[in-house]
C-alpha cells in the first residue's frame, strides 16, 4: 500500500453516517505498508490452529478452505499474527484503523471505494436493503470464498462486506484527539472494546461504507 495523505471519517452530509465517524481529519501515511490481499482464510487459520494446538474456529457448517475465517476474537487475531511473524520472520500485526480506512478507500472520497453506492455484484451483504440510488440484490445468508468480487484500486478484496475485519485500535466514540500519523489509537477510550471495519454478509449496505466504525 503506497504512502499518502487522506481525509479520515465521513462528511456530515453522507447518507447513513454516524456521529462516531467524525470529526473528519487529515491522516498522513508516511511509509508504504503491506496488507493482506484477502481476509485470512480458514485454510490459513486452520494451519495455525493445527501448529499451535488451538481449537479450530467454527465455520457454521458453511465450509472452510478459501472462505474467510469467522468466529475469531480480537485476542485470537493477535495470537495469529504473532505466530505468523515467528513463522515468516516478517513483522505481521493488525492494521490501525487509519491504515484500514486508507487502504479501503484506495484514493476515493465516496461512501464506498467503488463509488457513491454498492451492489451485491461488488460485495457480499444483505441485498434486501439499498444505499443511495442502488438497487436491491441477492442475500446469500453466509460468507463466500475470498476474491469472489472485484478488488479495489490497491488490489484488496472484500474490504466491503463478507466478514468484519479487526483493527488494532481501542474503541473511541469520536476522532477528537485521534492520531494523524496513521498509528493505532491505543490510549484512553474503552479498553474493553476494539474496532471492527468493513461490515459483513448479514449487514445492510450503510454499514459497509468506508468510514463506518464498529
Amino acid at each position: 500500500i503506497p504512502s499518502g495523505r487522506f481525509i479520515m471519517g465521513s462528511p456530515a452530509n453522507e447518507e447513513g453516517r454516524y456521529d462516531d465517524e467524525g470529526p473528519q481529519h487529515f491522516v498522513t501515511i508516511a511509509e508504504p505498508f503491506a496488507l493482506g490481499r484477502y481476509p485470512v482464510t480458514f485454510e490459513e487459520y486452520d494451519a495455525f490452529a493445527a501448529a499451535t494446538g488451538r481449537g479450530p474456529a467454527s465455520d457454521e457448517s458453511w465450509g472452510r478452505g478459501r472462505r474467510p475465517v469467522i468466529n475469531v476474537s480480537w485476542d485470537d487475531a493477535q495470537v495469529y499474527v504473532q505466530w505468523l511473524s515467528q513463522q515468516t520472520g516478517q513483522p505481521y500485526r493488525l492494521p490501525s484503523e487509519a491504515e484500514w480506512e486508507y487502504a479501503c478507500r484506495a484514493g476515493t472520497t465516496t461512501p464506498f471505494h467503488c463509488g457513491p453506492t454498492i451492489s451485491t455484484d461488488q460485495a457480499n451483504y444483505d441485498g434486501n436493503y439499498t444505499y443511495g440510488s442502488g438497487q436491491k440484490g441477492v442475500y446469500r445468508q453466509q460468507t463466500v470464498p475470498v476474491g469472489s468480487f472485484p478488488a479495489n484500486a490497491f488490489g484488496l478484496h472484500d474490504m466491503h462486506g463478507n466478514v468484519w475485519e479487526w483493527c488494532a485500535d481501542v474503541w473511541h466514540n469520536s476522532y477528537d484527539g485521534a492520531p494523524t500519523d496513521g498509528s493505532a489509537w491505543v490510549e484512553g477510550g474503552d479498553q474493553g472494546r476494539r474496532v471492527l471495519r468493513g461490515g459483513s454478509w448479514g449487514i445492510r449496505p450503510r454499514i459497509l461504507r468506508s468510514a463506518y466504525r464498529g
